[in-house]
């Protein structure tokens, strides 16, 4: 049975895998930030503050990925970029990192598709209840 005609063939990361730079430009701890330090918990002792480096290296990782014909890019807004606090001001490096990177792909005609929350809770919040606080809908909004 084949595909249909508008069926969007892409890849898909989540900000945590995928960018690191994890104590840059004014964001803010989530929770697999602190999870991945804590000992024993990655068998191999590894973290997520470096993971791939796509914070830095988008701009090359979407030239490959034009070149290797993908035509949409799912990835995730990691919450404590845009909001370090998880509510409260905005970091608007976070949001500029991210407004680049929809631009850029773009550019390589890579259709962008935005997940708003991809387990990357902001450890502020969940010292405060996380998903189990009937504040968090509020917070999600902000």
């Amino acid at each position: 049975m084949p595909f249909p005609k508008d069926f969007v063939w892409g890849a898909a990361t989540s900000s945590i895998q995928i960018e690191g730079a994890v104590n840059e430009d004014g964001k803010g701890k989530n929770i697999w930030d602190i999870f991945s330090h804590q000992s024993g918990k990655i068998k191999d002792g590894t973290n997520v503050d470096i993971a791939c480096d796509h914070y830095h290296r988008y701009k090359e990782d979407i030239e490959l990925m034009e070149k290797i014909g993908i035509k949409a890019y799912r990835f995730s807004i990691d919450w404590s970029r845009v909001l370090p606090n998880g509510t409260g001001e905005i970091n608007q490096k976070g949001l500029n990192y991210y407004s680049n990177l929809v631009d850029t792909l773009l550019e390589h005609n890579i259709e962008p598709y935005v997940t708003l929350y991809h387990w990357e809770l902001p450890y502020e919040l969940y010292k405060k209840g996380g998903w189990m606080n009937s504040e968090i809908v509020d917070w999600f909004v902000d």
